[in-house]
């Protein structure tokens, strides 16, 4: 099977090792690139929990004044992993769905236990923070990167694409999604994705690439990225 992966490579260079392993076909289309940002210095003190929406906002940010102890929610198993990786050590996860974070963080965190602090990219799926301030809770969201869109690519990996278009294709966020349209526009693609599966994060993510004809369109979690293979 021919697969295509949108991350950055960092992101998913273990994924591309997996899937070859199986026997697929792996193509790299990195749809942005990450740039973190720089933010004001934290009193780390004040926060008695802390909220990571994906693993870049754990990879642009300065820990090592942060007890490791502190009560983390993560948004899923990857950005878990990275937590635990950095040395984090009382870990919630949700399964990648940032509406899950949240009733997670409602379930396991008090209002009486004091404030949390939300590191996040510049754009986001979903007004976590406001959500849970309407719930009462007191929470200041940090923003320590942000990603760019890539916009030229290599002419001869569009042309080998062409010949060879892939019957599965990841797509993780909506600002990636904006910019795979750009690419599937501007490279003149548009009718080549009819026997491809689109793989999407979130209906907002999907929506913004429906007027290309897909075979099916699936909504996923990351860290499902094996499983989908069998469910086509």
């Amino acid at each position: 099977m021919h697969i295509l992966l949108t991350r950055p490579l960092e992101d998913c260079h273990e994924m591309i090792l997996r899937f070859q392993t199986l026997g697929h076909d792996v193509s790299h289309l990195p749809l942005i690139s990450i740039e973190g940002l720089k933010y004001e210095t934290l009193n780390y003190s004040e926060f008695r929990g802390i909220i990571f929406t994906s693993a870049n906002a754990i990879k642009f940010l300065n820990i090592k004044d942060i007890d490791k102890k502190i009560t983390c929610f993560c948004v899923g198993s990857a950005t878990e992993e990275k937590a635990r990786k950095t040395g984090f050590q009382n870990i919630f996860a949700a399964d990648g769905n940032v509406d899950n974070l949240k009733e997670l963080i409602l379930q396991n965190f008090n209002l009486s236990e004091g404030k949390l602090l939300y590191i996040s990219g510049e754009i986001v799926s979903s007004n976590l923070d406001q959500d849970l301030i309407a719930n009462g809770y007191t929470i200041e969201r940090v923003i320590n990167y942000r990603a760019n869109q890539i916009e030229k690519y290599n002419e001869d990996f569009i042309e080998k694409l062409k010949l060879k278009m892939p019957e599965i294709t990841y797509v993780y966020s909506q600002n990636s999604a904006i910019n795979f349209l750009k690419i599937i526009e501007n490279y003149q693609l548009e009718t080549l994705w009819m026997n491809t599966n689109l793989m999407c994060v979130s209906e907002k993510t999907s929506s913004i690439l429906n007027k290309i004809k897909w075979k099916k369109i699936f909504l996923f979690n990351p860290g499902e990225e094996e499983f989908l293979l069998y469910k086509i």
